[in-house]
């Protein structure tokens, strides 16, 4: 009779239940065969690492969602209402707008299209015309100002903020001057010419995304003038407390605002200009996760054959335990704890590696970066150039329930295996 069997039956003796303490002192034993050894270390490494990056990876896509709603979305406007011709009436309907619940703010807007020039460089930007003194009431843009400020956007200074993008690509800065060209012709004598105005750059914002290189700023009243709006607004921007209700809100909104000027009135929300980037944010974090889940489950998995093994190499103790009125019931809870226990302790490395690398995620890849001259992502391509993370505890608590839900099923078919070892058949083998 194996000494390995009489320590355990000693030993376990005492403890209830027999078989979790069997499955324990099988898990930790030191194996004669060294390759069932080295096999479960592979299962265990495979599902630490498997964990480690499905958590750094959700992250990392829970990241560029967040990155997106804040940056992106508090840029653009999350609903715009637009008027067939500029309205004088518009502080009127933004104090009735504003008094509606669920709306975080209302501001005026003028907008429109052209082609900024200086040094020789081109760039085409879409010229956004604010009221400086609302502009914090629906964007981030007051609070991302690198150089100058949106107050020196005074009425009839064609002034201008640009996008540190913007004013890399021309090479101005504060005071210097860039000529808009506005693509509506005037036809004259002498042919058609083109629309042009110098601005003086007033200000530099840098918001970390795409917007950068994108858009301008001037004051409302300049933008009027420059797109010929005369003395209205051309549209008012609307912010939500959750922009999620914008597309559902706005439609609504529209309606009541036409009735009360009794003209049409178009509208859109975030959904029509940034909405397909969103959702494919949110269907590669659908389809990248599950695709590190087979990962995970190709690592759990693991085990059977880890298992399978043990079974075999354990056949003389599993017939012993057996013949002396072990259960076949409890024969099986031994190796569903070895297993379980495995893939707990895979789970558990996985998780105290993978949450600290998706807190330091940015930080490591910003030192590498620096360190090695080179970029991940071109600011000039993508809408952030970083690598953000953003780390949720539901998402950890779903991978770990995952992975060891895995490894507890994984553990099934070689437990089954093991209680139906018939004991004459395995002994007369032995003898």
């Amino acid at each position: 009779m194996p000494e390995q069997y009489h320590e355990d039956r000693y030993t376990c003796a005492m403890f209830k239940p027999l078989s979790l303490c069997i499955g324990l002192r099988y898990t930790r034993a030191k194996r004669r065969n060294h390759f069932i050894s080295f096999i479960s270390a592979i299962s265990m490494a495979g599902l630490t690492l498997g964990v480690a990056v499905l958590i750094l990876v959700l992250s990392v896509l829970n990241g560029f969602d967040q990155e997106l709603r804040t940056r992106i979305l508090g840029t653009v406007p999350h609903a715009l209402l637009e008027f067939e011709a500029g309205r004088s009436d518009a502080d009127a309907l933004m104090e009735r707008l504003s008094a509606q619940p669920g709306i975080q703010g209302v501001a005026p807007l003028n907008q429109g299209q052209g082609l900024l020039l200086a040094g020789g460089q081109s760039i085409s930007v879409a010229v956004l015309g604010i009221d400086p003194d609302r502009e914090q009431d629906v964007s981030i843009l007051p609070a991302h100002i690198v150089l100058g400020g949106l107050t020196e956007l005074q009425p009839g200074g064609f002034g201008v903020v640009l996008g540190r993008g913007v004013a890399t690509t021309l090479g101005v800065s504060l005071s210097d001057t860039v000529t808009l060209l506005i693509p509506d012709a005037t036809v004259t004598a002498a042919g058609v010419i083109p629309r042009l105005r110098r601005l003086t750059v007033v200000g530099v914002f840098e918001v970390g995304a795409q917007l950068d290189s994108q858009l301008a700023v001037v004051s409302l009243a300049d933008a009027a003038a420059l797109y010929r709006l005369g003395q209205g607004v051309s549209g008012i921007r609307i912010q939500f407390d959750d922009l999620f209700e914008a597309p559902r809100r706005i439609r609504d909104i529209a309606q009541d605002i036409s009735r009360v000027i009794q003209e049409p009135i178009r509208y859109q929300d975030w959904t029509r200009t940034q909405g397909n980037l969103f959702e494919a944010i949110q269907l590669e974090k659908t389809l990248i996760g599950l695709l590190l889940a087979l990962i995970v489950a190709v690592a759990a998995f693991n085990i059977v054959s880890t298992l399978v093994m043990v079974v075999t190499d354990k056949r003389a103790d599993i017939a012993i335990l057996k013949t002396i009125g072990l259960s076949p019931t409890a024969v099986m809870g031994i190796f569903m704890v070895q297993g379980t226990v495995v893939g707990l302790v895979g789970t558990l490395l996985g998780v105290v590696l993978g949450i600290p690398l998706a807190l330091s995620i940015t930080d490591i890849l910003a030192w590498l970066e620096s360190a090695l001259g080179f970029y991940l992502f071109n600011p000039s391509a993508y809408f952030i150039s970083y690598l953000p993370s953003q780390l949720y505890l539901s998402d950890v608590i779903a991978v770990v329930l995952f992975s060891v839900a895995l490894s507890f099923i994984a553990t099934l078919y070689p437990a089954y295996r093991a209680s139906r070892i018939i004991p004459a058949e395995v002994l007369n083998y032995e003898h």
